[in-house]
Parts: C-alpha cells; sequence; structure tokens
C-alpha cells in the first residue's frame, strides 16, 4: 500500500494506492494520527486504491470521528468496486463521496 500525505495550511490530502486491509490499515491509522492535529480539512483520495477491507473501514471510519470533531472529511475518486462496500456497510450515509 502506497500512503502519499500532503499538507497546505490546515487542508490535508491522503491518497491511497494499493489494498487497505489488515496488513496495511495500521500503517494508514499511523500516518492519519500524525497528521490530523490541527487539520481542518482532510480528504481521502482513492484513485490508486483497489482494495478495502473491514480494517479499512475502520479506520476511515475514525478519521471521520476525529474529522467531525475538527473539520470536515471527503472521500474522492472511489471505484466501483470501493463504492459497492461503502453502499453494503452503510459508509455513503456517513462518509462525504465526491467523483
Amino acid at each position: 500500500m502506497t500512503i502519499d500525505i500532503k499538507r497546505e495550511g490546515t487542508a490535508l490530502t491522503a491518497a491511497l494506492g494499493g489494498r487497505l486491509d489488515t496488513t496495511t490499515a495500521p500503517q494508514l491509522e499511523t500516518a492519519l494520527k500524525e497528521a490530523l492535529p490541527g487539520v481542518t480539512e482532510l480528504t481521502v483520495d482513492m484513485a490508486e486504491l483497489d482494495y478495502l477491507s473491514s480494517a479499512g473501514l475502520r479506520v476511515i471510519l475514525a478519521a471521520q470521528k476525529q474529522m467531525n470533531r475538527q473539520g470536515k472529511m471527503t472521500v474522492r475518486h472511489v471505484n466501483g468496486t470501493i463504492m459497492e462496500v461503502f453502499e453494503v456497510t452503510g459508509f455513503v450515509d456517513i462518509l462525504t463521496i465526491e467523483p
């Protein structure tokens, strides 16, 4: 999995690639935990993400909960397979998803 984090002022973009699963979820969790203090706008770019497991969903949900307290979070460029996971799990009602 690749995680490319870019910060501009209080805006943070996390571009994810590969597989977000049980093995890689802790890596994203750590990266976000270190990067989110002071952030008011988080964008999670999933253009290069191929797979999302329940462990990955847990990290995305934790990030959403934190951003509910300190700003807003947007998920972008979700492919059909991952969008289906979001729909089945009800995450479409929790997340702000943009094309």
